[in-house]
């Protein structure tokens, strides 16, 4: 199915300068799509981590803009005076960070903040929050810009009929806008070429199949979705010529932490000599990990398995294994997709060459 005409911008998260009296972070609430396209306005340091936490807001890159708005949030929450505000920050900070462990850009974007607070020296506190909602904006808009060079750095790895698969959601619903591994789609699709979208549903929140689907099947690409067992079938027949995949946060040899069940793919993917990648901003990077093993890995609460959208599914008293994420090895990834150009092949050397670009 072709676009019938310019797509929409999808945006899940940004600032709202009329919610009195000092402004709100506006989310789209996850949660709720397909069913509901339905938006959560966030006053107090507390919804905005509860928004984190409860996956209103979801992906990397749209954690850590949530988040750099929501120091702003927590500061005009607090009213700290002028020698109290950077102490507020920091204990801000210091909060949103316990919300999710994994997300390499919760941690950047909070960073960033705190030093933004730093630079500001002895300013008083009206000129500090201007200019640390700044900072958060401009955090939004890098984001922005950054994921539409992903998508034209990978453009050309999608060919004309190819079948390429993804795995949760690496869409615009996952960053400021436009996505990491389906900015690599849109691209391809804004130029015209036709090929199919195959999607996995994601166990155990189904991202795939509520968020993905939505996003694709809205912007007219043609998309077919799969049960996540599916995929080694699809591989034998040659349907699926690549995949691409998101990224939550990835070390510095290369090894990625993505959705579990990505790890999975990428050896399947081998298996049947498919290119496996993985689209990200350099932000995504952590450079202070050697490898995979030391991701911090975040377990969800055990009844996300046991249910699905709040429907009961197996025995209340059964024993459940919960990982959020898991991690693919470097040498199961054929290339990385950044918005500086694609490291290939995953390896050490070039991954510094390409992020002291």
């Amino acid at each position: 199915m072709r676009s019938t005409g310019q797509r929409e911008t999808l945006r899940p998260v940004w600032w709202d300068e009329t919610v009195p009296p000092h402004g709100a972070l506006k989310l789209i609430d996850q949660t709720r799509l397909p069913a509901e396209l339905a938006y959560v306005t966030c006053t107090t340091l507390q919804s905005v981590w509860q928004a984190i936490k409860t996956l209103q807001v979801r992906g990397a890159p749209a954690i850590g803009v949530a988040a750099a708005y929501g120091v702003i949030v927590g500061l005009n929450e607090f009213s700290p005076g002028d020698r109290t505000w950077r102490e507020t920050v920091n204990k801000i900070c210091d909060h949103l960070a316990t919300s999710r462990p994994t997300a390499a850009n919760l941690f950047w974007a909070l960073n960033r903040m705190r030093k933004r607070a730093d630079q500001l020296g002895d300013c008083g506190w009206p000129e500090a929050r201007r200019a640390l909602l700044a900072e958060a904006g401009t955090i939004r808009d890098e984001d922005a810009a950054m994921c539409r060079a992903i998508g034209a750095t990978g453009r050309n790895l999608i060919q004309e009929g190819a079948g390429v698969l993804t795995h949760c959601n690496a869409g615009a619903l996952a960053t400021s806008e436009y996505g990491t591994a389906l900015a690599v789609m849109y691209a391809a699709h804004e130029r015209g070429l036709r090929f199919t979208a195959y999607v996995d549903e994601t166990r155990p929140l189904l991202q795939g199949a509520r968020l993905t689907a939505w996003e694709l099947t809205r912007a007219g690409i043609e998309s077919v979705l799969i049960c996540d067992n599916m995929a080694a079938s699809l591989m034998l027949q040659r349907k699926i010529s690549l995949v691409i995949t998101g990224a939550d946060r990835i070390a510095r040899n290369g090894d990625a932490a993505n959705k579990i069940g990505t790890y999975g793919i990428a050896v399947l993917a081998a298996a049947h000599g498919i290119p496996f990648y993985i689209a990200a901003p350099s932000s995504t990077f952590d450079l202070s990990l050697r490898d995979g093993s030391q991701i911090p890995i975040e377990f969800r609460d055990p009844e996300e398995v046991r249910s699905v959208m709040g429907q009961r599914i197996a025995p209340p008293e059964v024993a459940c294994y919960c990982p959020a994420f898991d991690v693919t090895p470097a040498r199961l990834i054929t290339g990385i997709i950044t918005e500086k150009g694609l490291i290939c092949p995953v390896i050490l050397d070039s991954i510094r060459a390409l992020l002291t670009r």
